[in-house]
């Protein structure tokens, strides 16, 4: 089965604890504090991997979770920072924000990308050393790492992209101008999944082509495969429409081609606009005055057209000339922009900001970073208590407390850490 979409989780690791620790000799008075820094969690890397052709690998395994960094240790050593978790998908894949659809990356070269970062170590007690607080009895813990759930979309690298109706030859002319090895027989859908080939044109010349499967009217609202297949034509640098110029399925080749553009065009405009070719397949089983009629009316809207037959390569080098000919006027294959985070308001995101509520006489204290703040605390050691009075005051805690109504007496609530408010 042909996966180009899947959804799932990625979790980057953790970083790993500042130790609490005190340097001990024999011989040595009052060592200090000699914790370390705890190491940085692993980071979530996508890489593209051409071997791959599709998202089937993401089909069960949807939770993607990277480890996180060792804990600091005594006589100042770090962790040890965790190793990244590397993500192979097959080149093309879009990266999204499942929730809002936002783009995070384009997986279209081979350069890795980074998509959710580990969480960096906490600090030892030996950052917290100072002349008048010697003997520091809190680290701090590592931050967490970044959590995602992702969308992922396949739209396929391709110059040129084969659209038309199926059985008009599409997958023949495929297996004749390339390597590529697709099911061809005599009925409807026999492509089911998009096929790649690639199609040498002499030394250091080539150009990948597309056979788009499951075309009919009604593709561009999901009627039959169409929906399903048609975002693998955006990235198309051209078009080559197949028409069946016969008529041999009982269709009328005109209404055929009308049809077809209208879905291209109801999908995404753009597609409208895409430099296009149209080829008539079969036309040894069409008379002359049918070729010309075709002909007439295809360049009367402005396109080139080239009459061919797919299973015995007649007229196809023509057709291929031309694309190459194209091809070096057109620009690269479509590489999409990731979009930029949308930014949160100041008073939201500030590195103090908090939110205080007045719940029952209990003044309800939140702020994300306060969470790694208390983590960081010793509540049974006097010094951090110190520690922790003196961020709550230097961070406005204390000034959003008395904003609030506090007055000396009233319960304070932070992250279940309940204290009474003294002036």
């Amino acid at each position: 089965m042909f996966i180009d979409s899947a959804k799932i989780n990625i979790k980057a690791g953790d970083g790993g604890a500042g130790k609490v620790s005190f340097h001990r000799e024999k011989f040595v008075a009052a060592g200090g504090p000699d914790g370390g820094d705890g190491g940085r969690g692993g980071n979530v890397v996508f890489q593209v991997d051409d071997n791959l052709s599709t998202l089937a690998d993401f089909r069960y395994k949807r939770k993607f979770v990277a480890k996180n960094g060792e804990d600091g240790m005594q006589k100042r050593c770090y962790g040890r920072k965790a190793e990244d978790l590397i993500i192979k998908v097959p080149r093309g894949t879009l990266m999204k924000e499942a929730a809002t659809g936002r783009l995070i990356a384009d997986l279209s070269t081979d350069e890795p990308q980074v998509i959710a970062k580990g969480g960096r170590g906490g600090w030892g007690n030996s950052h917290f050393a100072t002349p008048t607080r010697q003997t520091p009895r809190f680290a701090k813990p590592g931050t967490p790492g970044e959590v995602l759930e992702l969308q992922l979309e396949l739209k396929l690298l391709a110059d040129v992209g084969l659209v038309g109706y199926p059985n008009v030859g599409k997958s023949t002319l495929v297996s004749v101008v390339s390597e590529a090895k697709p099911t061809i027989a005599n009925y409807h859908f026999t492509t089911i999944t998009p096929v790649l080939g690639v199609v040498r044109m002499g030394e250091g010349k080539s150009f990948v082509i597309a056979d788009i499967p499951g075309l009919i009217e009604g593709a561009g609202e999901g009627v039959g495969l169409g929906h399903q297949f048609l975002r693998h034509v955006e990235r198309c640098r051209m078009l080559v429409h197949i028409v069946d110029i016969s008529g041999s399925e009982g269709r009328d080749p005109k209404q055929d081609f009308d049809i077809i553009n209208d879905e291209l065009k109801k999908f995404n405009p753009e597609l409208a606009e895409r430099p296009m070719l149209v080829a008539g397949n079969k036309c040894d089983l069409a008379s002359e005055e049918q070729i010309a009629d075709f002909k007439s009316f295809v360049e009367k809207q402005g396109y080139d057209f080239f009459p061919i037959m797919a299973a015995i390569r007649y007229q196809i080098d023509p057709l291929l000339n031309r694309i190459t000919e194209m091809l070096s006027k057109l620009p690269p294959v479509k590489q999409y922009e990731p979009e930029a985070a949308p930014l949160t308001p100041v008073e939201e995101i500030g590195h103090n900001a908090v939110k205080v509520t007045n719940s029952d006489g209990v003044f309800v204290v939140e702020g994300e970073w306060l969470v790694q703040v208390i983590n960081s605390v010793n509540f049974d050691d006097y010094e951090s208590l110190q520690y922790f009075q003196r961020v709550l005051i230097n961070s406005g805690v204390i000034d959003a407390l008395r904003e609030a109504g506090i007055q000396e007496g009233d319960t304070v609530s932070i992250y279940e850490i309940e204290f009474d408010f003294m002036e």
